[in-house]
C-alpha cells in the first residue's frame, strides 16, 4: 500500500458520511408483520460455516461518543435475568437451526456493550451457552472478545483465555488523559497500561487496539503520543476510528465537538482535521510494519490470521444472540429494536429479559437480488485487498462493473479507483479508502436510503 498523502477531491464530498459496519443499517430495519419462524428462515440455509455472535448490553460507563446498544451499569439480578433469556434464546435458535444436516460455526465472537462486564463466572456460562447449547467449539474456531481498560481483569482473561478465545480487542480510544476526557471517557494512562500488561500476560494470540483521531484538542502530535503508545504493545491489529458525533449521544447533547449541525465552516475544518490525523496514522502504521486492511484497520504484517477480517461477519449465515445482535440469512437480516437513548435501550432490554419465545423473527429487513449485489460490491470494495471480479461473477452470474457502471465511473472520477490494479480487480486508491465514509453509504440503495431517513431516533 502506497503512503501517498491524501489530495483534495470535489468539495462538494464530505469524506465522513457514516461509517458502514453493516448493510441494511440496523435504522433500515422495521417490525416483521409477519414474525417468520426461525425454522422456516433457516430450513433452506446452508450452516456448515456459521458465524456465531452473543451480545453483552451493558458498560461500567457510556463513552461521550458511544452511540451503540448497551447501558450503564447493571444490578446483579438484572445480568442474571439477561443470561437467563440469552440461554432461552440459544435454545430456540439451535432447535430452529435443526438436525437434517450438519451444523458448525466457522467464527464466534462476544461484542457489547462490554463482555467483560461480566464476571468471570458469568463469562463461563456465556461460553457454555455457545459451545453446549448452540454447538461451537470455541477451541476450535476463532474466538474475539470485547475489553476495556476497567474491565479486563486478570479472572476474566483467564476465563477468556481457558475457552479458547483468539482475539482480544480493547477500546483505548487515546494515550492522553486530556483527549480521554474531552471524549467523555473517564480512565486514565496509568489504568489503560496495567490493562494492556493483563492481557499480554493472558497471552492471547491477537491482541487490538481501537484509537480515535478528531477529538477536540487533538493534535498530529499527541495523535502520535498515542500511536506510539500502542505499538510500544506490539499488537497484532490496530483500528483507527474517525470520532463522529452522532444524535442522542453524550458528546451531542454537550454540544462538545461539530456534528451534522455545526456550521459549514466548522464541519469542514473538523473534516480536514480528521483527514490529516488519519494520513498520519496510517503513514506511521505502514512506517511501523503494519499492513492497511481497511480504512480503519491495520495489521502487523507478521501478526497470526487468528480473527476474521474486517467486515468478515456481513457475509451470509450469522447467528446473533442478545438484544443487540443481528442475524443473517440471504434473504432477511433480523434483530430486535434498536435505540440510543438509555431510557429506550433499558427499555428494550427489560422486554428481552421478560421474552419467553424467541422462535419468530421480530424486526428485520429483507434482503433481495439487487440488495445482495449492492452488499456485496459494498462490503468487498471498503477492504484494501479489493473485489476480484470474477469472485463477484462466480456468485452473481454478472459483472459488478454492468451492475453498478454509474457509481464505479463516480468513483473512478473522483479518483477513489485505482487505475493501477491488476486486471479484473475492482481496488481502491490510497484516496478511496481515506473516503470509505462517503463511498459505503453512496453505494446504498434509494430503499434503504428512504427507510433509515424515514427512521424514528430513539
Amino acid at each position: 500500500m502506497t503512503t501517498a498523502t491524501t489530495s483534495s477531491p470535489p468539495p462538494a464530498v464530505r469524506p465522513y458520511e457514516s461509517y458502514v459496519y453493516a448493510y441494511p443499517h440496523k435504522t433500515a430495519y422495521r417490525p416483521l408483520p409477519d414474525r417468520p419462524a426461525l425454522r422456516e428462515l433457516w430450513a433452506a440455509e446452508p450452516k456448515s460455516a456459521l458465524s456465531l455472535y452473543l451480545h453483552i448490553p451493558f458498560c461500567e460507563v457510556r463513552c461521550g461518543f458511544c452511540n451503540l446498544f448497551t447501558r450503564i451499569g447493571a444490578p446483579e439480578e438484572l445480568t442474571t435475568r439477561y443470561l437467563d433469556a440469552l440461554d432461552r434464546q440459544a435454545v430456540a435458535v439451535r432447535d430452529a437451526l435443526g438436525d437434517d444436516g450438519p451444523v458448525r460455526f466457522a467464527a464466534a465472537a462476544f461484542g457489547g456493550g462490554t463482555p467483560t462486564f461480566l464476571t468471570a463466572g458469568e463469562l463461563e456460562r456465556l461460553c457454555d451457552m455457545a459451545e453446549k447449547r448452540m454447538g461451537a467449539d470455541l477451541l476450535a474456531v476463532p474466538l474475539s472478545v470485547e475489553t476495556s481498560p476497567s474491565t479486563a481483569t486478570a479472572d476474566r482473561l483467564a476465563v477468556l483465555a481457558d475457552r479458547g478465545t483468539t482475539r482480544i480487542s480493547i477500546g483505548v480510544q487515546s494515550f492522553v488523559d486530556q483527549e480521554a476526557r474531552a471524549a467523555v471517557r473517564p480512565q486514565r494512562r496509568a489504568e489503560v497500561e496495567a490493562a494492556l500488561a493483563r492481557i499480554r500476560d493472558a497471552r492471547t494470540p491477537v491482541l487490538n487496539i481501537d484509537l480515535i483521531y478528531g477529538i477536540d484538542g487533538q493534535t498530529e502530535r499527541t495523535w502520535l503520543t498515542s500511536l506510539n503508545a500502542a505499538l510500544a504493545w506490539r499488537p497484532e491489529e490496530l483500528y483507527l476510528y474517525p470520532l463522529y458525533v452522532r444524535p442522542l449521544t453524550g458528546l451531542h447533547r454537550l454540544g462538545a465537538g461539530s456534528g451534522p449541525e455545526a456550521k459549514a465552516l466548522e464541519q469542514a475544518a473538523w473534516d480536514e482535521q480528521r483527514l490529516r490525523l488519519y494520513a498520519v496514522g496510517r503513514d506511521h502504521l505502514l512506517a511501523h510494519g503494519y499492513e492497511q486492511v481497511s480504512m480503519r484497520m491495520f495489521r502487523r504484517a507478521d501478526a497470526p490470521r487468528e480473527g476474521p477480517e474486517d467486515y468478515a461477519c456481513q457475509t451470509d449465515g450469522m447467528i446473533g444472540l442478545g438484544c443487540g445482535a443481528r442475524s443473517y440469512t440471504a434473504a432477511l437480516h433480523y434483530s430486535f429494536d434498536y435505540a440510543v437513548d438509555m431510557r429506550e435501550i433499558r427499555s428494550i432490554i427489560d422486554r428481552f429479559t421478560a421474552t419467553e419465545d424467541f422462535s419468530r423473527a421480530e424486526v428485520g429487513r429483507y434482503v433481495d437480488a439487487a440488495e445482495a449485489r449492492r452488499r456485496h460490491l459494498l462490503q468487498s470494495l471498503l477492504q484494501a485487498a479489493g473485489l476480484p471480479v470474477d469472485d463477484y461473477r462466480a456468485r452473481f452470474g454478472t459483472d459488478p462493473r454492468e451492475d453498478f457502471p454509474a457509481e464505479l465511473e463516480r468513483f473512478a472520477d473522483r479518483g477513489w479507483l485505482d487505475q493501477g490494479a491488476p486486471e479484473g480487480l475492482l481496488r481502491l486508491s490510497p484516496l478511496g479508502l481515506a473516503y470509505s465514509d462517503a463511498l459505503g453509504p453512496a453505494l446504498f440503495s434509494p430503499g434503504v436510503r428512504a427507510a433509515m431517513a424515514a427512521y424514528e431516533r430513539k
